[in-house]
């Protein structure tokens, strides 16, 4: 009995499988642009072909970006130990620092910040002070994740973050998970929306750069269609049937 229900699972997969990928795979990729308005995957530019001096350029600095409320900020005062701090900005967007107090700096970047502290500790308390102001946590940026992953949701980005490290934030890939194209959408400074596929395979074997996420971008894991059709159809009930340890 046993030996008669592998031969029959053997010759139902033999006449499903082959045509699997390609009469699901279409259907998916039209959904998935009609529901978030983006092109059909057939036109969507690879990812992996972008160069990673386009994207370095982009990632977010200390430089440019402007502080906001819960970031952490590390504040040095040189040769003035007893004055160095490692604060969180409040919702008011102050931090509390020694001698000084409430400082305001919310934004600012840090620059601006670093010459606010400057400019109030040199009143009436040290001459020529030398400050030097460091962004550790960018805990105002988010990113969202959506999909085939463990936990779906926005996530802050604590300092500079990639794709990789954004999946891992949401627990990982899920169960039905396609990381072959995984899709990342972004919108520019001009109102204009990217939209890049990644595949994540490749870039876990080190065949391609991880790529940095930027704050505010959305990242899609779509589900495997085939993973999908022998879990959702009655396949997989049938599979059950004739399951021959059942």
């Amino acid at each position: 009995m046993r030996a008669a229900k592998l031969l029959l699972i053997v010759g139902v997969l033999a006449s499903l499988l082959p045509g699997l990928a390609s009469s699901q795979q279409p259907a998916l990729s039209l959904r998935l642009s009609g529901e978030l308005g983006v092109e059909p995957r057939e036109n969507v530019p690879k990812g992996d072909n972008v160069a990673k001096s386009d994207y370095l350029a982009a990632r977010p600095t200390a430089k440019d970006y402007h502080i906001g409320a819960e970031d952490l900020l590390e504040i040095q005062v040189f040769g003035v130990d007893q004055l160095t701090r490692t604060v969180r900005v409040n919702s008011r967007g102050n931090v509390s620092l020694p001698l000084v107090g409430s400082v305001h700096v919310g934004g600012l970047t840090a620059q601006e910040a670093e010459a606010v502290v400057v400019a109030k500790l040199a009143e009436s308390y040290l001459q020529d002070p030398q400050v030097s102001l460091f962004i550790k946590e960018y805990t105002s940026q988010r990113v969202v994740i959506e999909g085939a992953v463990a936990k779906p949701g926005v996530y802050p980005l604590r300092g500079t973050a990639t794709l990789l490290q954004s999946i891992a934030l949401a627990g990982g890939q899920g169960s039905l998970s396609d990381m072959n194209e995984v899709m990342l959408f972004r919108t520019d400074a001009q109102g204009r929306r990217e939209t890049l596929v990644y595949d994540v395979e490749r870039i876990r074997k080190g065949e391609l750069d991880d790529p940095p996420v930027l704050s505010e971008d959305l990242i899609v894991v779509k589900r495997s269609p085939s993973r999908v059709f022998m879990k959702d159809s009655v396949v997989s009930d049938f599979f059950e049937w004739i399951n021959p340890l059942r």
